[in-house]
C-alpha cells in the first residue's frame, strides 16, 4: 500500500489534518477574501472545522470516491490546505487549495499543490489533474499555470455560487503534460536571437502563447497577426509594423513587434513583447531586448516607447528594470514609459 502522507519540501510538511487544527482551520476559512471565491460561506465555525476533520479522521491520503483535505504546515504552523478529490477508478484527481492570508504571495500554494500533484502522478497513477477556478480569481490560476496546467476552458455561467451563477475556468494536467513540464530547459539560455518570421516558421510563431491571466497584459499571437496585417492609423499615417521572432538556443520561445518610426511617428514603439509559457522565467525576454535596443542604436534610434497595464504579473517592473521611465501619460489605461537608448 501506497504511503501518500506525510510529504516534505523545501520549506513545508503536508500531513493529515489534527483535531487541534479546528480553530487556525476555522479562522482562514473565515476570512471575507479567503471565502469569497470557495464553496463555504464566512464566517466558518469551529465546529464546522472539527466535523470536517473527524470526517476523515481515518484518511492517510486520496481514496477512491472521496475528498482529502491535507494540512500545509511550515515551521510548526498551519497555514492552509490542499483538497484532493480521487475518482471512483483512482485515473482522475481534482485538487482545491487555500492558503491563510498571511502566508500568501510567497509561493507556498505553488509548492505545496505542486508535491501532492507530483505524488498524485507518481505514487497513484493518476492519469489525469484537474482543478476548478473562478476565472476572476487570477492568484488561484497563476498557482495551477506555475505548475504546467493547460487551460482547457471556461464554462459560462455554470457554477451556482453564493447565490449568483458564475462562470468556471477548467484546468488540467495529464501524467504526460507533467513529465512534458518539468521536462523543458529552465535555465537561461546560451545564444538569444531575433529572427524573422518567414513561410518556414510562420505557423509555430503563431502557436506561441502566455499563460490565461497574463491575457490581461499581452496579446495573443493572432491579434499581433491581426495588428501586423491591418495596421491601425496614428496621426493621419497607418503603423509600420517591423516583427520579429525569438530563438533560444535554436528553439522558437518568443515574438516582438515594434510600430517603426516612421516620418509621421518620429519614436519607435514596442507593441508587441510575447515569451511562450514554457520558457518564461529564464531571462529570455530581457536577453531579446537587450538585443534590439543594439539593433535600434545601430540604426540610429534615440529613444523606445512602451506602455503597459499596471497589475501584478504585468511586464512593468521587467521594463523599468531596463531604464524604462513612465513619461506621467497614459495610453487608454496603460502607462507609457521612454527608454533613452544612449543610456542602456
Amino acid at each position: 500500500m501506497v504511503t501518500f502522507l506525510p510529504i516534505a519540501t523545501d520549506r513545508l510538511v503536508l500531513r493529515r489534518f489534527r483535531v487541534d487544527d479546528a480553530e487556525v482551520l476555522a479562522a482562514y476559512r473565515s476570512d471575507p477574501d479567503v471565502a469569497r471565491y470557495q464553496s463555504w460561506t464566512a464566517p466558518y465555525g469551529v465546529g464546522a472545522a472539527r466535523t470536517l476533520i473527524d470526517a476523515q479522521s481515518l484518511l492517510d491520503g486520496p481514496t477512491r470516491g472521496e475528498w482529502i483535505q491535507i494540512a500545509i504546515e511550515r515551521e510548526g504552523e498551519l497555514v492552509g490546505d490542499v483538497a484532493v478529490g480521487l475518482s471512483d477508478d483512482g485515473l482522475t484527481a481534482t485538487i482545491g487549495y487555500t492558503v491563510a492570508p498571511a502566508h500568501q504571495g510567497g509561493g507556498l500554494a505553488t509548492e505545496a499543490v505542486g508535491a501532492v500533484v507530483a505524488r498524485l502522478f507518481h505514487e497513484l497513477a493518476v492519469h489525469r489533474v484537474q482543478a476548478s477556478i473562478d476565472p476572476r480569481n487570477d492568484a488561484s490560476a497563476r498557482v495551477v499555470e506555475r505548475l504546467g496546467f493547460v487551460h482547457e476552458g471556461t464554462a459560462l455561467a455554470s457554477v451556482l455560487h453564493h447565490g449568483d451563477w458564475a462562470d468556471d475556468a477548467r484546468y488540467a494536467l495529464t501524467a504526460d503534460g507533467h513529465q512534458a513540464w518539468w521536462s523543458r530547459p529552465t535555465g537561461p539560455p546560451v545564444d538569444v536571437r531575433l529572427v524573422e518570421v518567414s513561410a518556414t516558421n510562420v505557423h509555430d510563431v503563431l502557436q506561441l502563447s502566455t499563460h490565461p491571466t497574463q491575457r490581461h497584459f499581452v496579446a495573443p499571437m493572432a491579434a499581433s497577426f491581426a495588428d501586423a496585417f491591418a495596421p491601425e492609423w496614428i496621426d493621419g499615417a497607418p503603423v509600420v509594423p517591423w516583427a520579429r521572432a525569438i530563438e533560444a538556443d535554436g528553439e522558437l520561445v518568443g515574438f516582438m513587434m515594434l510600430a517603426a518610426r516612421t516620418e509621421a511617428h518620429p519614436e519607435a514603439f514596442l507593441w508587441r513583447l510575447l515569451i511562450d509559457r514554457r520558457h518564461q522565467r529564464r531571462g529570455v525576454g530581457t536577453r531579446a531586448l537587450k538585443l534590439l535596443f543594439e539593433q535600434l542604436r545601430a540604426d540610429g534610434h534615440q529613444t523606445l516607447l512602451v506602455s503597459w497595464h499596471p497589475g501584478v504579473g504585468g511586464p512593468g517592473p521587467l521594463y523599468e528594470r531596463l531604464g524604462f521611465v513612465p513619461t506621467g501619460e497614459l495610453d487608454n489605461d496603460e502607462v507609457v514609459a521612454r527608454l533613452q537608448l544612449n543610456g542602456v
